[in-house]
């Protein structure tokens, strides 16, 4: 399976914190950078970068997310996870794990609403 599974998604209140995981092969997981994208409501939005994270170690994050979100990966679960915290009402989005900006999950909606 080549295809990343995300899990975690949910409802949580401004403020609140959730955590979504990604679970990948090993064969994409071990040699490509992972990372998450999300799609707010709203057909015309484009899905916005989150947070990458390379087999280095080396991160990179969007804007809107910068000392909010972390991204990290367990290496041993061939998972990514992404630790949401102090989430916002704009945060609202499908989030989608990606490996390599190719390989897609078919992603986990988050709400924050109160």
């Amino acid at each position: 399976q080549v295809q990343p599974v995300e899990s975690g998604g949910g409802l949580v209140q401004p403020g609140g914190s959730l955590r979504l995981s990604c679970a990948a092969s090993r064969s994409i997981f071990s040699v490509f950078p992972m990372g998450w994208h999300r799609q707010g409501p709203g057909k015309a939005r484009e899905r916005e970068m989150v947070a990458v994270l390379t087999t280095e170690g080396n991160t990179n994050y969007g804007d809107s997310v910068k000392g909010r979100l972390t991204i990290s990966r367990d290496n041993a679960k061939n998972t990514v996870y992404l630790q949401m915290n102090n989430l916002k009402p704009e945060d609202t989005a499908v989030y989608y794990c990606n490996a390599d900006f190719r390989f897609w999950g078919e992603g986990s909606l988050v709400t924050v609403s109160s």
